[in-house]
């Protein structure tokens, strides 16, 4: 595959409630350091802002970042800010909040109901917004969502919010936030070798009810915060050989392949990374790569 002249529209099109994106997008987590939060060396700020600049140039409009997403010297929202503002009318800028990191870069206590409006008006300060596009409630363990959902509801009515989400849910949480106001996004983690029933469950719902999902670490499988894995199947690897593509590309393009709802928000700070997975969009499995990977997905869990 030729990456550097595709670009994000090759992909196509879905809407997160009236706001549409190009199904390939950018996830902001890696721009801070070459592992997320704490976990490896700060990034170099010249290198994540020419990224940023980059995915612009490749048509992304659709980026996924959160006031937690920093490293001891970086933070993902101030360099969208900084590399992107003035805003251009058509991105879109999707956080999310519930989790809480301290000054040291710990994880504290997650958000209260009432803690919510402090980490919207957080993104908000940090990206020098006056709305946020879409705000995703990321669940952390509740059995209920519905006491911090409402909380976001209340900020959506007063216009400090556009568009409502949830993380890491089950179906029975999407149907209990969406009892209380409407729901355009679920991110879960899902990918090749990631397989959840529940989550499962959950692509199909969207699709059904016209409803974007967004996986998250799609490429990164069992590496999750810590970056790609290394470790790939013999079968996409042979899928990789046949299409010219990296195994990273392959994986990309089977999420994709779940549905025309489902998106990609792949993360990277090298911009050579950043050209191949969006290149990704423009690639198209056959039946039998399609049956084979997702037997393969079958498998896992």
């Amino acid at each position: 595959m030729t990456s550097e002249t595709i670009t994000a529209d090759a992909a196509g099109t879905w809407t997160l409630g009236d706001l549409t994106v190009n199904r390939i997008g950018f996830g902001a987590m890696r721009l801070t350091g070459n592992a997320a939060f704490h976990l490896g060396t700060p990034s170099d700020r010249k290198r994540s802002i020419a990224v940023l600049h980059r995915a612009m140039e490749l048509g992304v409009n659709h980026i996924d970042t959160a006031a937690f997403y920093f490293s001891s010297l970086r933070s993902a929202n101030e360099m969208i800010n900084r590399a992107l503002s003035p805003y251009s009318d058509d991105l879109v800028i999707v956080t999310k909040v519930g989790p809480f990191r301290n000054y040291s870069g710990e994880w504290d206590t997650s958000a209260r109901p009432d803690d919510l409006r402090g980490h919207v008006e957080e993104n908000l300060r940090q990206l020098g917004r006056d709305h946020l596009d879409v705000v995703n409630l990321r669940r952390m363990g509740q059995d209920s969502i519905a006491e911090h959902f409402g909380a976001l509801a209340e900020l959506r009515e007063e216009g400090l919010i556009r568009h409502l989400g949830v993380s890491d849910v089950e179906p029975r949480h999407l149907a209990e936030a969406q009892a209380i106001a409407p729901v355009v996004c679920v991110q879960n983690r899902f990918g090749l070798d990631s397989r959840n029933p529940d989550t499962d469950e959950i692509v199909r719902i969207c699709g059904e009810q016209g409803i974007a999902f967004v996986p998250f670490f799609a490429i990164a499988g069992e590496g999750g915060s810590h970056g790609a894995t290394d470790g790939h199947d013999e079968a996409v690897l042979a899928v990789a050989r046949a299409h010219d593509a990296t195994p990273a590309q392959v994986r990309l393009a089977w999420t994709l392949a779940q549905g025309p709802h489902v998106l990609a928000i792949p993360g990277t700070g090298n911009p050579d990374h950043l050209a191949e997975n969006i290149a990704a969009g423009a690639l198209r499995l056959t039946e039998d790569e399609l049956d084979t990977l997702n037997s393969l997905h079958q498998k896992e869990g």
